[in-house]
Order: structure tokens, then sequence, then C-alpha cells
């Protein structure tokens, strides 16, 4: 444990030694971000593989069906290739869903195309944000967030896994996701699969 909050499995450093064990494999040239493990592999490479070995930890940790693992690689900083696991179905009943993109390649879910909702509307739009760790100044300022949005939108959900939440935009099951804080690992997979989806990805500025 790291904190009360903040826990770390023993998981978490198994599906990241098994990913890693694969890329080094594969690409023993290229450079590796692990949320765990830091950067690892040839630093000057074009290419930066980018890994959440556990994304939604604390869900993990107790049986909650939302987390996954997310795999992206970077050429000078773009995703160009990304896949995202979901664990989903919950205790008994577990099931993977295999989200994946590649630049300019569309993106799909278990292998069939996917797109972003077509609602524009907030108003009719159902919403999910994430809440860090840390309760700062970030933090308060999406408390503020969470509540405008529940007043004007149909409902806003905090899961708790970014990389899942972004492939739910994705595949239209929900029209938006914001978090502030988020690190490299959570994203560069969720981004690609968005944006290739039909979807659009901002900073919160």
């Amino acid at each position: 444990f790291k904190g009360a909050t903040d826990l770390v499995t023993e998981t978490d450093g198994a599906s990241e030694a098994a990913v890693l064990e694969v890329l080094r494999a594969a690409y023993p040239g290229h450079a590796i971000l692990g949320e765990e493990g830091g950067v690892s592999g040839d630093t000057g490479s074009d290419y930066l593989w980018c890994v959440d070995p556990l994304d939604g930890t604390t869900n993990f940790a107790h049986g909650y069906p939302s987390f996954g693992v997310s795999v992206a690689v970077l050429r000078r900083a773009v995703p160009v290739a990304g896949v995202v696991i979901e664990f989903a179905g919950g205790p008994g009943a577990w099931v993977t869903k295999t989200y994946a993109a590649a630049r300019n390649g569309g993106a799909t879910l278990n292998g069939k195309p996917i797109s972003v909702s077509r609602v524009a509307d907030v108003t009719r739009s159902l919403l999910v944000t994430g809440f860090g760790y840390e309760h700062d100044a970030a933090w308060e300022a999406n408390l503020k967030l969470f509540r405008h949005f529940t007043d004007v939108s149909q409902g806003v959900r905090r899961l708790g896994a970014a990389s899942v939440d972004m492939c739910h935009v994705a595949l239209g099951v929900v029209e938006a996701y914001w978090e502030y804080r988020l690190k490299p690992w959570d994203v560069a997979a969720g981004v690609l699969i968005v944006e290739e989806a039909g979807g659009r990805v901002s900073t919160m500025d």
C-alpha cells in the first residue's frame, strides 16, 4: 500500500513485468515508460511505449468491474497504435473487451469498428469524470465542475479508470470524459482510440 487511498497490488508489478518482457523482446531499440518502473530502454529512440499495467487498481482490489490494461506506442511523441483491455462483468462473470486503434486506421472493439456518439448537446449527454488521490486545488475545481455538469446533463459518472473511460467515449455509450492531472500512461492509448473513433481530445485549458 502507498496509502489508504492509493492502492498498489502485486498484480500491478506482475502485469507490467509481463508487458515489458514482450515489448523488450520485440522492440529492443525502443524506449518504454511504465507506471510502476519508469523509463527504460533506449531513451534516444523515436519510439516510446507507454504502459499502464493496471488502470483502476482500487477497483481491481475491490473486484469492481471497471479496470484495464493500457499499452500505446508513440512515434516522436505522437500516438500511432494503442490497445486497452477492459475487464468487465464482475466476480463470477468476468469478461474482457479489447479496444484498439492505429493512426489513420480507425478504432475497434473486439475487432469491430466503433465510433463516438453523435449527440452534441450537453443536456442530452451522459458524462464521465475522474478524481485524483490528492485533495488539492484541482480536486476542488473538479468538484465544482462535477456539480455544474450534474445539473445541466443527463448525468455524470465516476468509474475510476481513465483508459476505460476514454474507450467508453470512443464506443459512444457516453458523450464526454474529463479529468485533471492525468499521466501519459493513463491516456496514451485512449487518446488515439477516441480520435480514431471520430472524437476530439483537448487539454483542460
